[in-house]
């Protein structure tokens, strides 16, 4: 078997910034170089933060081409590419290989709720891509859940699999995984990096990223220096933070800062919904301590 792919540090879910509806093309651009400037080791562009449900699948190809083609090799790129649908992966994950992505992000197969095997099946035939492949395990999100089992099975059977964004929010299943596997575990949550890395994890898929880059990188950077004390230090200054942007269902508080920063528009395709007024003011306030500036607040 060759060296498999290595991720870890600091990688952000970007978001799809949308402008009148439409994909907003040049505060995406801005996006990217915002996250490079800041530090961020991985960028995933199409998936739950970005957006990825209500993409079309022409606009789903043309945002991995895009962020592609803006990151020009400078960090890995990786292509939300999973679906409920065996075939609709394969096809979305062959164009994130010919666009150039680096690995691919395969979410857990939503909705029809297949049983562990299916989901081996599924993952299986996706490698037959040949593009690295993370774990997208979020029960929260596709009413299923991989079982240690199954990911320590996918990672010694299938060499595609690279690594398993672990989103479950549970401390246990990363401990679960780690006891019998050695396949990269990156968390899923925020406010989970820390407390994963200190049953194995290597680093984070971060929302809050995509508006505090830096403040994550130091978090992931102390974890992979193994000083323990600076990155316990970092995860308690950003707790309230990792607690807030999900006030209301990801990506919709992460979108009003980022508004609020000048980042990029509110803009939402239903169902979801701007930010619900209650919940501005507390977030502006632990955006302002940080020292970020918030013309639009």
């Amino acid at each position: 078997m060759s060296e498999r792919m290595k991720l870890e540090g600091a990688m952000v879910a970007i978001v799809t910034p949308f402008a009148n509806g439409e994909v907003d093309w040049d505060s995406f651009g801005r996006l990217v170089e915002f996250q490079i400037d800041g530090g961020t080791q991985g960028i995933v562009p199409c998936g739950t933060t970005g957006e990825s449900p209500t993409l079309s699948h022409a606009e789903h190809d043309k945002v991995i081409e895009f962020v592609v083609e803006k990151v020009a090799g400078r960090v890995p790129v990786i292509a939300g590419t999973g679906s409920n649908n065996t075939a609709e992966a394969v096809r979305l994950t062959r164009h994130a290989k010919e666009a150039g992505a680096d690995a691919c992000l395969i979410v857990n197969p939503y909705y029809n709720k297949p049983p562990q095997r299916g989901m081996f099946a599924h993952i299986q035939k996706i490698a037959d891509v040949e593009l690295p492949i993370v774990l997208y395990n979020i029960p929260g999100r596709s009413s299923i859940e991989l079982a240690a089992e199954t990911i320590a099975e996918m990672y010694e059977k299938i060499e595609m699999v690279v690594a398993v964004k672990e989103a479950t929010g549970r401390v246990d299943m990363g401990s679960a995984i780690a006891a019998i596997s050695d396949i990269t575990i990156i968390s899923g949550d925020d406010s989970l990096t820390l407390p994963l890395a200190a049953v194995g994890g290597s680093g984070v898929i971060s929302v809050l990223s995509n508006i505090l880059p830096g403040e994550v990188r130091k978090l992931c950077d102390a974890i992979v220096d193994f000083d323990m004390a600076a990155a316990c230090t970092q995860h308690l200054k950003l707790f309230p933070l990792f607690k807030d942007i999900f006030c209301e269902t990801n990506p919709i508080p992460i979108k009003a800062a980022m508004a609020m920063a000048g980042l990029c528009k509110e803009d939402l395709r239903l169902p979801l919904m701007p930010l619900a007024d209650q919940h501005r003011k507390p977030l502006a306030d632990l955006l302002e301590n940080f020292g970020v500036n918030l013309p639009n607040k």
